[in-house]
């Protein structure tokens, strides 16, 4: 295939942006990245045909420029952030497809609480909870939770101003074990007029169903299982598995009508807590966005991002090849990071045994089928400036 439209990505800082740049770059689209930095990961990448610092001010009045210059039919982008702006202008701009939800669909996704009820509504299994309030008898609720509970915020991007301006730092989730905790959580958080959802605490393993919805329905479907999170207690991915394509495949029907309920156009991941012991599904939120595993899906044949590109600007409607399952795939350094961490014996809610941990780590390395976030042996440049941008990092802040 030749001469296919160039295409904008707008956030190759990540593993994401650049596990998109890989994925269209090496079908021959010529790919334009955008970064915060002037060194950003996916713009090191051999498939990234050029890369853009992000310019402070208007988004639109760049986005224009490089449409012009670059002559992208169609434009993707990573951040929640980035998605809420480009949400609120019009799906084209000059001549250029934004590839990105829609502000109506985006807002139900982005709201936890919104999120949950139309779950509720499919038959989807939803945490209890609770969202304090303002003037609200907080020790009466309390008094009814069943602890440890986690507390999140129901609309990250809509606060994130906020508690900045406050020198608040956003936390994607507190695990918290007892009602002090709690109290202590609400107090923080009183002089921004706003507090974090409150939820049960739900066992067992992380499961993120993704998708690529196109007219209500789904033509690429994946599975995955978390199988470490950096910090331990709960966070991003770090090492994570394929699942069979057959597993799961009630709940997967219930995560696609769930999707088309919402009107969600695209890629998506459905994200749930999974007891194994009981055969419950619980929701924890859905990714508007591609998500962190992203590299996992790639290094399994599931292309979210080829899939939503081929469709809306190629035009075409044949099925997409079935992914494999076999593979595995880590995030090098904050996998690292976790191992330092349980080595020196800081636990969370599970206990970690170092030894195993170690041993983990180790066999890895001797994995066939393990892949990672960053690293290629096609394309080594991004993992050599990700190590860069870490030692930089690190040496501003001992200089600070």
């Amino acid at each position: 295939m030749t001469d296919l439209p160039p295409v904008i990505i707008l956030g190759v800082d990540t593993p994401i942006g650049l596990t998109i740049v890989r994925e269209l770059g090496t079908r021959g689209v010529p790919v334009h990245g955008v970064g915060r930095t002037a060194t950003p990961i996916g713009g090191q990448s051999r498939y990234c045909k050029s890369a853009t610092q992000r310019k402070p001010g208007a988004l639109t009045g760049q986005l224009r420029e490089l449409i012009a210059s670059t002559g992208a039919k169609a434009l993707f982008a990573v951040s929640e952030d980035d998605l809420v702006a480009l949400s609120a202008i019009a799906p084209m701009l000059d001549g250029c497809a934004l590839l990105t939800p829609r502000s109506g669909p985006l807002a139900i996704v982005l709201n936890k609480s919104e999120t949950l009820a139309r779950a509720a509504q499919i038959g989807i299994d939803v945490p209890q909870s609770w969202q304090p309030v303002t003037g609200e008898n907080f020790a009466t609720r309390i008094m009814k939770l069943k602890f440890p509970v986690i507390a999140k915020w129901a609309d990250p991007p809509a606060i994130v101003a906020r508690l900045a301006a406050l020198n608040i730092a956003l936390l994607k989730a507190e695990y918290i074990e007892a009602p002090h905790q709690l109290v202590a959580m609400l107090n923080r958080y009183q002089h921004v007029g706003s507090f974090p959802l409150v939820q049960s605490f739900c066992p067992g393993i992380g499961l993120g169903q993704m998708f690529h919805m196109q007219n209500g329905r789904a033509t690429l479907r994946f599975t995955h299982r978390r199988l470490h999170e950096w910090p331990p207690e709960g966070g991003i991915s770090t090492l994570c598995a394929a699942e069979p394509q057959g597993a799961h495949a009630a709940q997967q029907a219930k995560s696609e009508a769930l999707l088309a309920a919402i009107g969600w156009e695209g890629p998506a991941m459905v994200e749930y807590r999974y007891d194994a012991a009981t055969g419950r599904y619980w929701l924890m939120e859905i990714n508007g966005r591609f998500w962190g595993s992203q590299p996992l899906a790639y290094h399994n044949g599931a292309h979210f991002a080829w899939e939503h590109y081929r469709r809306a600007v190629l035009g075409q409607s044949d099925a997409a090849p079935e992914p494999a399952v076999t593979r595995r795939a880590r995030y090098m350094i904050p996998e690292t990071r976790r191992l330092i961490h349980i080595m020196r014996g800081v636990n969370g809610p599970s206990q970690h045994r170092r030894g195993a941990a170690l041993l983990s780590w180790i066999a890895g390395f001797f994995d066939p089928n393990m892949r990672y976030y960053v690293f290629s042996w096609r394309d080594p440049k991004p993992f050599f400036s990700d190590i860069a941008n870490v030692i930089r990092k690190s040496v501003r802040r001992e200089t600070r």
